[in-house]
């Protein structure tokens, strides 16, 4: 459907603000900047302020939309009050959910702290603003939710066993929710990443030169292209190609595969599954 659509079709559809949770920098920079060029005013979310502000800055200037800034913390537990209050007014047509708390490492080592931010970063907000904003679209019979996951959710793996267990639930729910909203009017994708060139993934360690790795920019072209056409969809041939292979093994040699895969991606992590 969005391939299909001018500026101004996707700003009646989707529009006339988008919210974008983690938007201060890589994927979530790249959906907003997409977003507005697409003719959506954007609701930037993230904890940098600074950063934040520099990309709304941006982002009126090259595209002339407007933009608005919440500098807030999505692993707090009133999250979707928070930006309920911080949106105000402003029409929410679509909502992208980006933010995510990997977690790498080896599961027993890591702070059970770490492990509950993951999973209310990952999960718990994904879930309650999808609820809180998506009813709204429900009511006026249009709109859209994207929530981004990643190959990791296809199945366990070592090292990142918190990260694709949240990925999968964010991917499940993203399904369920296109096949329940679409005959109201809005559409839900669940946008899967595979590896992508971003601050974020070189600051966790991942060796992003040792595989080839998407631009954010181009992943999120891509993805957005599926959006009220498919439960979900994956950035890239190669990821396309693959999640079918992947896609093929029993789910044995597929957790076995993507164990021996991540390892190799993480320069401290051990090299056997």
């Amino acid at each position: 459907m969005t391939q299909t659509l001018s500026r101004a079709e996707f700003r009646a559809r989707y529009g006339p603000w988008a919210l974008v949770a983690g938007a201060s920098e890589g994927f979530g920079a790249a959906w907003a900047r997409e977003l507005a060029a697409r003719g959506c005013d954007v609701v930037l979310v993230a904890r940098r302020e600074e950063q934040l502000a520099a990309l709304a800055r941006e982002i009126e200037l090259t595209h002339g939309v407007a933009t608005h800034a919440v500098v807030a913390d999505l692993a707090s537990h009133d999250i979707a009050g928070a930006l309920a209050r911080a949106v105000g007014a402003r029409e929410i047509g679509l909502l992208v959910y980006n933010a995510a708390q990997p977690s790498p490492g080896a599961f027993a080592a890591q702070r059970a702290e770490d492990l509950s931010r993951a999973l209310d970063v990952n999960c718990r907000a994904p879930l309650l603003l999808a609820h809180h904003f998506g009813a709204q679209m429900l009511a006026r019979r249009r709109g859209g939710v994207i929530l981004m996951t990643s190959l990791s959710g296809v199945a366990g793996s070592s090292w990142v066993a918190t990260y694709a267990a949240t990925k999968a639930f964010d991917w499940v729910l993203a399904e369920g929710l296109h096949h329940e909203w679409k005959p109201h009017g809005v559409d839900v994708l669940a946008a899967v990443a595979g590896l992508t060139d971003t601050p974020h993934a070189r600051s966790t360690g991942v060796q992003v030169d040792a595989m080839p790795a998407m631009r954010p920019e181009d992943a999120v072209r891509d993805l957005l292209g599926a959006l009220g056409t498919a439960p979900y969809a994956v950035a890239g041939d190669a990821n396309r190609a693959a999640l079918t292979m992947l896609e093929s093994l029993p789910r044995s040699q597929r957790s076995a595969g993507l164990s021996t895969s991540t390892l190799s991606l993480y320069a401290d992590a051990p090299k056997r599954a």
